[in-house]
């Protein structure tokens, strides 16, 4: 009797192993830590790449990177609770940078944050003007 296989079955495949992979790492107090990205849905996962290539394509060639087999990345990772491994993701989001409130300010001209207080201004005068009737 010929074995059947359902195709509905959604059961993920045994893991196979990736083998080495470049990982992106960040600079640690006590060295590089492995940089550690959320999924779609929010979930912490672990990125390796099989090339150099794909991982500057998809980082930029500033990235950091570190060779590592699939076995030790898991190993590093799932107590950080990444569970997931994403081997050669194809889009990332640019790196987000840190700017305080106060830099913020000083970046704008003078005479637009003026502008816009006067606007405000007039805005909230014309409000209470209307509600007084």
């Amino acid at each position: 009797m010929a074995e059947f296989v359902r195709r509905d079955d959604h059961e993920p495949p045994d893991r196979i192993p990736a083998g080495l992979l470049y990982v992106p790492v960040r600079s640690g107090p006590v060295g590089c830590a492995t940089r550690l990205f959320r999924t779609p849905l929010g979930g912490r996962t672990a990125v390796g790449f099989t090339t150099q290539l794909r991982l500057t394509d998809t980082l930029g060639a500033e990235q950091a990177w570190i060779r590592i087999s699939e076995p030790v990345l898991r190993a590093l990772t799932e107590p950080l609770g990444a569970t997931t491994l994403t081997v050669d993701p194809q889009l990332a989001a640019p790196a987000t940078t840190r700017t305080s409130r106060a830099s913020l300010w000083r970046e704008w001209d003078p005479q637009t944050i003026g502008v816009l207080r006067v606007t405000g201004a007039v805005a909230l005068v014309d409000a209470v003007s209307m509600w007084i009737g």
